[in-house]
């Protein structure tokens, strides 16, 4: 069963989990480009990736332009990971970052999960605000890689 839709406003801003609300190319766009975690990431990978998250949540200006994203891969159930979490940087600054967020890590089909995941590497003190924190014994995970994508 799909993740319960929310829609609400942050300002100015919709914010939507809506994934029929998607600008794809405008998605892969920024985060092909300008992300330090998926720079030359196809657009074939990224809609995969986009279509088998169980939660995805868009940031739209008045004019019905995306200007924000995240997703969430999850099972629903006892484990999600938070990702590909970003705000075009003319619209930062208004806290939209935190209300996307915010959008899907209290999401009513996630909220009482126990294991919910991210990887960051400059906003550490953004995630704290929002109830994550360091891995009580990181010597406990592993991690696969494989190639690039």
């Amino acid at each position: 069963m799909p993740a319960a839709i929310v829609e609400l406003r942050h300002g100015d801003y919709l914010i939507s989990t809506d994934p029929e609300r998607l600008d794809l190319v405008a998605v892969h766009r920024f985060l092909s480009v300008q992300s330090y975690w998926a720079q030359g990431r196809s657009f074939e990978i990224q809609r995969r990736a986009i279509e088998h998250s169980a939660l995805i949540v868009g940031a739209y200006a008045t004019g019905g332009e995306q200007v924000g994203f995240a997703r969430m891969v999850t099972d629903l159930a006892t484990w999600a990971w938070l990702c590909d979490v970003f705000v075009v940087p003319e619209h930062r600054g208004g806290g939209l970052g935190t209300a996307v967020v915010r959008t899907l890590v209290e999401h009513r089909d996630v909220v009482d999960i126990r294991w919910q995941f991210l990887a960051t590497r400059d906003a550490h003190e953004l995630y704290a605000k929002l109830g994550y924190r360091p891995l009580d014994d990181p010597t406990r995970w592993m991690h696969r890689g494989g190639p690039a994508g």
